[in-house]
């Protein structure tokens, strides 16, 4: 009786819905109290966040990257990336010319804001419960994708980055970074953040074109080194009937003066899930 009475609570558990999964309303309950505690910890943390910004261009170029932006991604209406580029094109002007001063950190979200049908931002793709959704915002993630590959080629510490949960979303079109090196973000309390640990001072130069989001990290002065970001040991598996994606990131620190290599940092371990047709040709391991 008593292992029947504990199977029933188990299951009864199971069927137990989150707050946030009742209704439209809890799920936006939900995130105003993340919202909140978010400005709340900032304060008692005393985050010194950079907000200075200046047209005048910093003399070194650290790197530089250009993202195209209307990208053909499965089935997705492409009328949500032209909205996107409406949506990049604002929020890039709350961060073009950032500098980032020695103890500072970066936020995405403390620049721009929320992303509101008011400020003029329009319904874009989002990521929602690991599928492909729209909301009035929708493609920041693009964005501080660009801004992370940018970082990534400096010394500055990232400090909180978060992934998209080991999804693969959309088969690669175009691709010229390796998978694996995205953000996903969601203001306030999915953030990217990155602190200014060394004596340099940092720049960020963010703009659209008609076709790419444009960005450069500058700085006062040369870094002492440079960094290689690379892929390796990338296929693509079936387990137990689920196709995967796999493969490892690296970066290797280089020595600017010398060339001398440094050190290789496995910066991402790539075990995701693949959520569109994966062409049989590709697999090339079966569990």
């Amino acid at each position: 009786m008593q292992q029947k009475l504990t199977i029933w609570h188990y299951k009864k558990d199971m069927k137990r819905k989150l707050f946030c999964e009742i209704s439209p309303f809890t799920y936006r309950l939900s995130m105003e109290k993340e919202i909140l505690k978010r400005h709340v910890q900032d304060l008692i943390r005393k985050v010194h966040f950079a907000s200075e910004r200046t047209e005048t261009p910093l003399p070194e170029i650290i790197y530089r990257h250009n993202s195209l932006i209307r990208r053909r991604l499965g089935n997705v209406n492409m009328q949500l990336q032209e909205n996107k580029a409406t949506n990049l094109a604002l929020a890039v002007k709350h961060i073009d010319g950032l500098l980032i001063h020695p103890g500072e950190t970066f936020s995405v979200w403390k620049l721009i804001g929320r992303t509101t049908k008011r400020k003029g931002y329009k319904e874009g793709l989002t990521i929602a419960k690991g599928q492909p959704s729209q909301g009035i915002g929708g493609g920041m993630c693009q964005l501080s994708n660009l801004i992370h590959w940018l970082v990534l080629h400096s010394e500055l510490t990232i400090t909180e980055h978060h992934h998209h949960d080991g999804l693969d979303l959309f088969p690669d079109f175009g691709r010229q970074i390796p998978f694996g090196t995205g953000t996903s973000i969601s203001y306030n309390y999915i953030d990217y953040r990155v602190r200014n640990d060394t004596s340099n001072t940092y720049q960020l130069r963010l703009w659209v074109d008609d076709e790419y989001l444009c960005g450069e990290l500058r700085a006062e002065t040369v870094q002492p080194h440079t960094f290689h970001i690379h892929a390796e040991n990338e296929y693509f598996s079936r387990e137990n009937s689920v196709v995967y994606r796999n493969g490892e990131v690296y970066r290797d620190i280089i020595n600017r003066e010398t060339g001398q290599h440094i050190e290789s940092q496995l910066i991402r371990t790539n075990h995701a899930k693949v959520m569109y047709d994966c062409p049989p040709s590709l697999i090339t391991c079966e569990s």
